[in-house]
């Protein structure tokens, strides 16, 4: 493919020479005589620019400047006469590519200038070529992974909400073998929702509340179903059994570890803010907020729901235990917001 190249010389004795010298290496020669018409004609296909530095109008200098401003990666070389190191260092700091001098003699000096400055321009349209390239192979791979990572989120989404609705199940199951426990995580996870919300809790711990209310008696599931529904008070070996559940859940759930929170809730559900619970006896602060929500929830459920071996009591009376065991059980304020949602869902409907 024949190269062109673009000269500027106000001298047209110059342009005819020079430019007839280009045609005979066989280059097509673009001539023009000034620095504006350079500008004008320039364009990509252009390889090489030949730029006369004494030129009225706008000198090659200014011209350099304004081409500089087109960011095309176009080799310039400068025609001078005047062999000035002040318009070298000029031309270099401008990012001319090389000087020709005026009048050339030395034709193969020439030629292999513009040989040069050729192979600078073809060396930078590939390397533009390889930069857009990279670009565009960079923008689809990360669209690639970007989709990919997408849909493995969403895999591992459907993934954990399918391992907890497993489990769920297996508990509601567990529950269901017995009339009196029936229903019960499902209305502990709504009141320690209702706790949470009053308290104004992120999204975020309200979806670990909710999931630790469903899940918070799955160690039940070794539970002997005998021990739950019998009648009469427990022996010491199976109110042994009994009160293992809370381990037993958390250790069912700690290979899950997008449950870790809930984990916790699940080993320490069955404690009390005075360090008299278990299985660890921890105590106050010890014991994170959801925990003592799902304690205050678990807790006012259990008392409220009819069990084989007692009756269960009224909102009203078992609201009054809550409190009565406020600050040794359970956390006083958190009872007095569970207390307070209570009362007026039941002011609610008495006004109804």
């Amino acid at each position: 493919m024949t190269s062109t190249i673009l000269l500027a010389d106000d001298d047209s004795i110059v342009r005819d020479t020079i430019g007839s010298t280009l045609r005979i290496f066989g280059y097509d020669a673009l001539v023009v005589e000034g620095g504006q018409q350079v500008l004008d004609a320039v364009h990509q296909e252009i390889d090489v620019i030949i730029l006369d530095i004494d030129m009225p109008g706008m000198d090659g200098f200014q011209t350099l400047e304004k081409l500089n401003e087109k960011d095309l990666g176009i080799p310039v070389l400068f025609l001078t006469g005047a062999g000035s190191m002040d318009y070298a260092i000029k031309a270099l700091n401008l990012g001319a590519y090389d000087f020709i001098s005026k009048p050339v003699d030395d034709l193969e000096i020439f030629n292999a200038k513009i040989k040069r400055a050729i192979e600078k321009r073809h060396y930078v349209l590939r390397e533009k070529e390889y930069k857009a390239h990279l670009e565009a192979e960079v923008k689809a791979k990360t669209k690639e992974l970007a989709e990919k990572n997408k849909l493995l989120k969403e895999y591992n989404r459907r993934l954990k909400a399918s391992t907890i609705n497993i489990i769920m199940t297996l508990q509601t199951a567990m529950e269901e073998k017995d009339e009196y426990t029936a229903g019960h995580t499902t209305r502990v996870t709504e009141y320690a929702l209702k706790i949470g919300r009053a308290l104004d809790l992120p999204a975020e711990d309200l979806a670990v509340l909710e999931r630790a209310g469903m899940l918070h008696d799955i160690g039940k599931l070794v539970v002997d179903v005998s021990c739950i529904k019998k009648p009469g008070p427990l022996s010491r070996e199976e109110w042994g059994w009994v009160k293992k559940h809370p381990e037993v859940g958390k250790n069912i759930i700690d290979p899950l570890e997008f449950l870790g929170r809930e984990g916790e809730i699940i080993w320490h559900h069955h404690e009390r803010v005075d360090g008299n619970g278990y299985p660890s006896r921890k105590q106050g602060d010890e014991l994170n907020l959801l925990t003592r929500i799902i304690t205050v929830a678990d807790s006012y459920d259990a008392m409220t729901s009819k069990r084989l071996y007692r009756q269960n009591m009224t909102s009203e009376n078992a609201i009054a235990e809550l409190r009565r065991c406020s600050n040794t059980q359970f956390d006083q304020d958190l009872v007095e917001v569970f207390a307070g949602i209570l009362e007026r869902e039941e002011g609610a409907v008495a006004a109804a």
